[in-house]
C-alpha cells in the first residue's frame, strides 16, 4: 500500500509539473518548437564558431552579435502593436517561414564553399529582423494557446524549460557535427527542423481573441498608448530596467565563449559545444524548479537571487582556468539567467491588461533581446583591449550592482502589485506573489485593509 501511495504522489508531481499540457494548442506547440529549438540553437553554436574560425577576433563575434539583436530594439514595439491587432498564429507562421529561408541561404553559402563574413553578418542581420517580431508576438500568444488562466505561469515557465532542454542538446550535437562535418550540416538541420513549429501552428484550433476586434487606431498612437502603459506603472518599469540591465552587461558573456573554449581552456569546438550544453543544463534546471512551484508566491526575492547567481557564474567563469569549474560556472549562469527572465515575465504577463499585451511583452523583448547587441558588441571591443576576463568581471558587476538596486525597490514594488492583483480578481495567493519571500502566509483581510 506505501508503494502505491508514493507512485500516486509521485505522478500528482508530474501531472502538476506539466498541467500547461492539458490544453491542446500548447501540447501542438511544444511538441513543433522543442525540434525546431534544437536546430536553432545548433545554428547559433556553429555560426559563432565559423566566424571564429574564419577570422580569429573576439570584436567580429561581438559584430555578429549584434546584426542579429540589434533590430528587435527598432521593430519589437511594432512588432507588438501588430500582436495587438492581428491574427497571432497567421504572424508566428510567416516569421517561422522566413526564418527557415534565412537558415537554407546560411546552408547553401557554407556547403558551396564560398562564405565570407559579410554573408554571415548580413544573414545575421536577417534573422534579427525576424526575430524582432517573432519574439514578441509568440510571448503574447502563450495566453491564448492556455485554455486555464490559472496554468499561464507553467505555461511560460515549461516555455523556458523547452528552451533550454534544446539548449542542452542542439550545442552538444553542434560541437560534435562541427567537429567531424563541418558547420554547413548544422545549418542545413536547423532548416528542417522548422517544419516541425509549422505544422503545429496549422494543427492547431484558436479561437479567435478579444483584441482582434477592438477598435483600431492610428500605429504612433497606440505606440504611444504601450509606452505610457508599460513605464507609467513602476513594478512593470523596475522589472524591464533590471532585465535590460541583465541584458546589456551580463548576457553578452556568451558571445565570448568561444574565446575562453579556444584561448584559456585550449579546448575546440566540442569544448564550446559542451560549454554552452552546461549553461543550457543550468537554465533547464531553473526553468524546471519555477515550473513546479504552485504559484507566483515569493518571486520577487526569486528575481533578486538569481541576479546574485547569475553574477556569481560569470565571475567564477571569467577566473576559471580547469574545464570543470568553468562548467560549474556556466551551469551557475545559466540557472541564474534564465530563472531571472522567466520570473520576470510571469509576473509581467500576470498583471498586464489584455489588449495591451503585445506592447508589454515587446517592450520586455527590447529589454532583454534589444539591449544585448550594445553589450555584445561593447564585450567584443573591450575584449580585444583588455582582455575577455577583465570584460567578463566587469559585467558581473554590474549585474550584481543591478541586483542590489532591484531588492531596494522591491518592498514598494510589492505595495503597488497587491491593489492591482485584487482588482483583476485573481486569486489572493498570487496577489501575494511580489509581497513577500516563499516563507511568508498571505495576508489575511484585515491586514490588506490597514495597508
Amino acid at each position: 500500500m506505501g508503494i502505491f501511495d508514493v507512485t500516486s504522489k509521485r505522478g500528482t508531481n508530474v501531472r502538476h509539473l506539466l498541467r500547461a499540457l492539458r490544453s491542446r494548442n500548447y501540447r501542438l506547440f511544444v511538441a513543433g518548437q522543442s525540434v525546431s529549438l534544437v536546430g536553432t540553437w545548433m545554428q547559433q553554436v556553429a555560426m559563432s564558431w565559423l566566424v571564429y574560425r574564419l577570422t580569429g577576433s573576439a570584436l567580429l563575434l561581438g559584430v555578429v552579435g549584434f546584426t542579429s539583436q540589434i533590430p528587435t530594439l527598432l521593430i519589437a514595439p511594432v512588432a507588438g502593436v501588430l500582436a495587438d491587432r492581428w491574427d497571432r498564429r497567421r504572424l508566428l507562421l510567416g516569421t517561422q517561414v522566413l526564418a527557415m529561408v534565412q537558415a537554407v541561404l546560411l546552408a547553401v553559402a557554407v556547403l558551396t564553399g564560398y562564405v565570407q563574413v559579410w554573408q554571415i553578418i548580413l544573414l545575421s542581420l536577417v534573422l534579427g529582423v525576424v526575430n524582432a517580431f517573432d519574439i514578441p508576438i509568440r510571448q503574447s500568444f502563450v495566453v491564448e494557446m492556455v485554455d486555464h488562466r490559472e496554468d499561464l505561469g507553467n505555461a511560460i515557465a515549461l516555455n523556458s524549460s523547452m528552451v533550454n532542454a534544446a539548449r542542452l542538446i542542439g550545442p552538444s550535437v553542434a560541437g560534435l557535427l562541427v567537429a567531424y562535418m563541418g558547420e554547413g550540416l548544422c545549418f542545413v538541420v536547423n532548416a528542417v527542423s522548422y517544419l516541425a513549429v509549422i505544422l503545429a501552428l496549422v494543427a492547431m484550433r484558436i479561437t479567435p481573441s478579444a483584441h482582434q476586434q477592438r477598435p483600431r487606431r492610428n500605429i504612433l498612437h497606440e505606440l504611444r498608448e504601450g509606452f505610457q502603459y508599460t513605464f507609467g506603472f513602476g513594478p512593470i518599469r523596475s522589472i524591464l530596467i533590471l532585465v535590460a540591465l541583465i541584458s546589456l552587461m551580463g548576457m553578452p558573456y556568451a558571445v565570448l565563449v568561444p574565446v575562453f573554449a579556444k584561448e584559456v581552456l585550449h579546448g575546440g569546438a566540442h569544448t564550446f559545444g559542451f560549454l554552452m550544453a552546461a549553461a543550457g543544463c543550468g537554465a533547464l534546471s531553473g526553468t524546471l524548479y519555477l515550473a513546479s512551484r504552485k504559484s507566483v508566491l515569493g518571486l520577487g526575492r526569486v528575481i533578486v537571487n538569481a541576479t546574485v547567481i547569475f553574477a556569481a557564474g560569470i565571475a567564477a567563469f571569467a577566473v576559471s582556468r580547469n574545464f570543470a569549474v568553468s562548467l560549474l560556472a556556466q551551469t551557475m549562469a545559466g540557472f541564474g539567467a534564465m530563472t531571472l527572465v522567466a520570473s520576470s515575465n510571469t509576473v509581467l504577463q500576470t498583471i498586464l491588461e489584455e489588449d495591451k499585451r503585445g506592447r508589454v511583452m515587446s517592450f520586455f523583448t527590447m529589454s532583454f533581446v534589444g539591449m544585448a547587441p550594445f553589450g555584445s558588441l561593447a564585450a567584443g571591443a573591450m575584449a580585444d583591449l583588455v582582455g575577455p576576463r577583465e570584460t567578463l568581471l566587469v559585467g558581473s558587476g554590474f549585474c550584481l550592482a543591478a541586483g542590489v538596486l532591484f531588492a531596494r525597490h522591491l518592498p514598494k514594488i510589492r505595495e503597488k502589485v497587491r491593489p492591482i492583483y485584487v482588482s483583476m480578481g485573481i486569486i489572493r495567493e498570487v496577489a501575494d506573489g511580489m509581497e513577500s519571500g516563499a516563507d511568508t502566509p498571505p495576508m489575511d483581510e484585515a491586514s490588506r485593509n490597514r495597508s
